[in-house]
């Protein structure tokens, strides 16, 4: 893909390879689901090695499940595999293939969603899950340069009380923990429903953030809730808000910041949503884009970034926009952000942007 046109600055642009300009961008990922990176084939590892027996034997037999229409047809898919894994060794494998993947896609620093309930609900220790992902962690820092965190996400369909239960057992690995969020089935769990565990975790020293998924009943209403009542730091999806110039800007005012996923929004709806995207980026507020659960909808970061550029025609300065959004919103110490910034600008002079 080739841009024919020339930025606001005068600086021609024709020849430029979009795809090879947006693989070599330096990333930031700040909405990818742990537990949605497991590929096929790390699916059926796993089975084997635990001595759990699945319905699909192949790939392709994994795949064929893959027919998401909704968010809850994803979700019934999704939670089901996640019973592979068992011990802290697959939680390790499973984040270290991940970071890997995103290493190679350009990715300089990630803050990744894990979902504790979904494994201590079945019998699996949060001990387990939270240090087998450590460990990843820190291999793939030491090994592949890539700087990772955790968000630690409730699962909204459950109780708050669970959720809370959940907020306490991970205090012993704060250190280990930025934030948390809040994910799954929006249904009738708005995020009033966990007003406490979000006050405490606050309290507690973490940023906060929570899905507002698109196109949900109440969409705005929730959106609404995780700004004003709930005072979250960042909001992931939550394109909807463009139906609400009031909140968009508040968010803008306030610098909150989106964690849109291109790609899986057109699965789980008909649209992938980059008319809105693409609005707010250009009313200034900070979008950015990212990968959500790519083993299940086949793109990783590059390839949401991609597929976005090329549904809305965007150019190498959008892309630059949207990179810079992320490092400029994501949770990292003033001379982190300042060093990945730098070397985001460093990318752009060789491009003349």
């Amino acid at each position: 893909m080739t841009i024919d046109s020339a930025t606001a600055t005068g600086t021609d642009v024709s020849t430029i390879d979009l795809d090879e300009f947006i693989a070599g961008i330096p990333k930031c990922e700040l909405h990818v689901h742990l537990e949605g990176t497991l590929e096929p084939d790390l699916k059926l590892e796993l089975a084997a090695r635990n001595g759990i027996v699945l319905k699909e034997k192949t790939v392709a037999e994994v795949e064929a499940t893959y027919g998401f229409d909704s968010l809850a047809s994803f979700l019934a898919v999704y939670y089901p595999a996640m019973h592979v894994l068992v011990t802290a060794d697959d939680f390790r494998d499973l984040a270290f293939a991940y970071l890997t993947k995103a290493a190679s896609d350009g990715v300089r620093h990630v803050e990744m969603f894990f979902d504790p309930q979904a494994h201590t609900g079945r019998g699996v220790p949060f001990a387990t899950v939270i240090s087998g992902y450590r460990r990843a962690i820190v291999d793939a820092h030491a090994q592949l340069g890539i700087s990772a965190e955790l968000i630690m996400c409730f699962l909204r369909d459950l109780s708050a009380e669970f959720a809370m239960a959940t907020l306490m057992e991970s205090l012993p690995y704060r250190d280990w923990i930025i934030g948390v969020g809040l994910d799954s089935d929006e249904r009738d769990n708005p995020p009033n429903k966990f007003a406490a565990v979000f006050a405490r975790a606050r309290r507690e020293g973490y940023q906060l953030t929570c899905h507002c998924d698109i196109d949900q009943v109440g969409s705005i209403e929730n959106i609404r809730q995780a700004l004003e009542d709930i005072g979250v730091d960042r909001i992931d999806h939550g394109t909807n808000i463009v139906e609400s110039p009031q909140l968009v800007q508040d968010a803008k005012r306030r610098g909150i910041g989106f964690t849109c996923c291109p790609v899986s929004n057109s699965f789980v709806t008909s649209d992938m949503k980059a008319t809105e995207i693409v609005t707010l980026l250009r009313d200034d507020v900070k979008v950015t884009v990212n990968s959500d659960d790519p083993a299940y909808f086949g793109a990783y970061i590059a390839g949401n970034f991609a597929a976005l550029a090329g549904r809305a025609s965007l150019g190498p300065e959008d892309v630059a926009r949207l990179a810079r959004n992320a490092f400029e919103i994501a949770w990292l110490t003033p001379r982190a952000r300042a060093a990945y910034l730098e070397e985001l600008d460093t990318y752009l002079a060789r491009y003349g942007l």
